[in-house]
């Protein structure tokens, strides 16, 4: 009884919240940094980047993009976004781990109380929160990502952290509307004067879709971990490093399948400034147009390079956060 008690303030101390941080901050990092080309090739199928939608739909497709964004941009171009990446990442993947680990003490403070419901819900609520808090940064990411020589840019250069941010504070979303379609006009004056609504496009959907995907994801993740690890095989031996790598790449898998429609439509969103300058995009209007252009299929556009990105990534993240946690003794 006092070892549990004593665990349990150990848990939720300053200390242990600050190194199970960094242990999550480092692998959301690392992991990122692995897959950054595959990440780019990605957000330009999803959000339907008029250069690279001939290349959209198949592995050999995906290939074919990032060799002519090597082309166009040398390593360069395969990293464009990526500071903003690993800008956003570290705190995104340090909130979502620490998080995690706090929520899964505070439903599961006993294996004998571990189920699927509650490792879903401390996924869901540890992604959450993630989200919450860099969601802006992801927004400026994705702009960074997107733009190519002839998309949406007078210039031929990519844009900048910087220039992103300004441009996306910058955009105009003021129409002229039919008289019948005022409350539309009223919610575009109210997003121009509070600009930092422009950095949450998509934020909605992106809630949404967190919950499947962060939820199955640490669901399959503690589910394969209990039943081909039980406590009678780990003991003082902790998993090895490649049970860690195989348990989140299947984890990662399940969880991209679950969530990935909502990914489309949070994509098409976030660079609805780009594609639609003169229009707010909702949610009922991007969902019709994904339908429209491409029916049910559209809305796995770049699954198969979504398959190619999330496995290593959840797998490396996984794996890098749990050997962070042995080194920092979390």
């Amino acid at each position: 009884m006092t070892s549990n008690v004593s665990k349990s303030r150990d848990t939720q101390s300053f200390n242990y919240i600050i190194r199970s941080g960094l242990a999550g901050g480092v692998a959301g990092c690392v992991a990122k940094t692995v897959v950054a080309p595959l990440d780019r090739v990605k957000i330009l199928f999803q959000a339907s980047n008029p250069d690279f939608q001939k290349y959209a739909g198949s592995w050999s497709g995906a290939f074919r993009a990032g060799s002519e964004l090597y082309k166009e941009g040398g390593l360069r171009g395969l990293f464009q976004g990526h500071s903003a990446t690993l800008f956003r990442i570290f705190p995104y993947a340090a909130i979502k781990f620490m998080a995690y680990d706090q929520v899964h003490h505070a439903l599961m403070p006993t294996r004998e109380q571990e189920t699927n419901l509650r490792r879903f819900l401390a996924g869901a609520i540890s992604g959450t929160m993630s989200v919450f808090c860099t969601y802006p940064l992801d927004v400026i990411r994705v702009r960074m990502a997107f733009q190519t020589k002839a998309s949406g840019s007078n210039s031929s250069a990519p844009p900048t952290f910087t220039q992103a941010y300004k441009q996306i504070y910058n955009e105009c979303t003021i129409v002229t509307q039919p008289h019948n379609a005022q409350p539309a006009v009223q919610s575009r004056h109210y997003i121009d004067r509070f600009p930092i609504l422009k950095f949450y496009r998509g934020f909605f959907v992106t809630i949404v879709g967190m919950i499947p995907y962060a939820g199955v994801s640490f669901l399959s993740w503690g589910f394969l971990r209990s039943h081909f690890l039980p406590p009678s095989k780990v003991g003082h031996n902790p998993p090895t490093p490649i049970a860690d790598l195989t348990i989140g790449a299947v984890s990662g898998v399940i969880a991209q399948t679950a969530s990935y429609p909502f990914e489309i439509v949070r994509r098409r969103m976030q660079v609805g400034g780009i594609t639609r300058p003169d229009r707010w995009l909702g949610l009922a209007e991007t969902v019709s147009a994904v339908w429209r252009s491409g029916g049910w299929k559209g809305f796995y556009v770049g699954l198969s390079i979504g398959y190619l990105k999330v496995v290593p990534m959840t797998a490396v993240s996984f794996t890098v956060w749990q050997s962070g946690k042995r080194l920092l003794n979390v």
